[in-house]
């Protein structure tokens, strides 16, 4: 088996990533006002961000602010403005990237895939006709050929456009 070497993964994988009391990932984003932070938009009750380990250029998550695992969980306000912002998510994504379709989903529970799941998202990932090709396939290894930081150039006006 051949290794691809990810050592900024490491942190998120042990947990040492976090800052000291900061138990979640999503919220110790939702509290960063770092300029190098991957968040597009904030809006009242939730916020997006790109995934910071994406399956395609422009993968991102809305997440609501407050700390809930599940959507029975969340405030009426809270599951509008997550539903109202995964619509604009499609059409930033669909203007920035023209995709072929895109997946939107939820995973609750660690069982059911959630990479974080004591705090809910819904991804929106674009996707294109043959975007899975043979370095997926033969190397598990992703190519992206757009960096992080140009995706939030990209995508950030676009939020601040259609919001």
């Amino acid at each position: 088996m051949d290794h691809l070497w990810a050592p900024w993964r490491l942190s998120y994988v042990t947990n040492t990533g976090r800052s000291a009391g900061q138990s979640c990932v999503l919220c110790a984003e939702f509290d960063s006002s770092e300029s190098s932070s991957l968040k597009l938009h904030d809006g009242d009750r939730c916020f997006v961000i790109l995934n910071k380990y994406p399956y395609n250029n422009g993968h991102l998550m809305v997440v609501p602010n407050r700390h809930v695992a599940t959507l029975s969980e969340t405030l009426p306000s809270e599951l509008s403005e997550l539903m109202t912002l995964t619509r604009t998510a499609e059409r930033v994504l669909s203007e920035a990237y023209d995709p072929d379709g895109l997946n939107i989903g939820i995973n609750l529970g660690r069982s059911a895939g959630a990479g974080v799941p004591g705090h809910l998202h819904i991804h929106v990932v674009p996707r294109w006709d043959g975007d899975t090709n043979f370095m997926t396939v033969t190397a598990e290894t992703r190519v992206m050929p757009e960096e992080p930081r140009q995706t939030v150039e990209r995508l950030k006006p676009l939020f601040q456009r259609f919001s």
